[in-house]
């Protein structure tokens, strides 16, 4: 797994992705407007993403599933891919679980 720290031309424009070992994104984050404050949050994902209670599980309007990560102050620091079914979902966040904390932070 490998984390994408990203900046664009937008007015809050860095953001980061988490990417697995296939290439495909298993959480990303909102915009911010500063590069320490994205690095907070990839380190809040990090943390908060060890623990079944950080996660809210929801299905999009399409019928596909995805889940937000929240901090403990509740605030969303990551929302998923979206799976088509709930075992895809439930890997992705095993996946997430186990590589995360080794994954390496590139910038792009």
């Amino acid at each position: 797994m490998t984390i994408n720290l990203r900046k664009s031309e937008a007015k809050e424009p860095f953001s980061f992705i988490y990417v697995n070992a296939e290439g495909k994104t298993i959480v990303k984050s909102e915009n911010y407007s500063q590069k320490p404050s994205a690095k907070n949050g990839i380190e809040s994902v990090r943390k908060n993403c060890q623990d079944d209670a950080r996660y809210e599980f929801k299905k999009s309007s399409n019928e596909k599933f995805f889940f937000n990560i929240k901090a403990t102050n509740a605030q969303f620091v990551g929302t998923s891919a979206l799976f088509v079914t709930e075992e895809e979902r439930t890997a992705a966040i095993a996946e997430l679980k186990v590589d995360s904390a080794d994954a390496k932070v590139s910038e792009v």
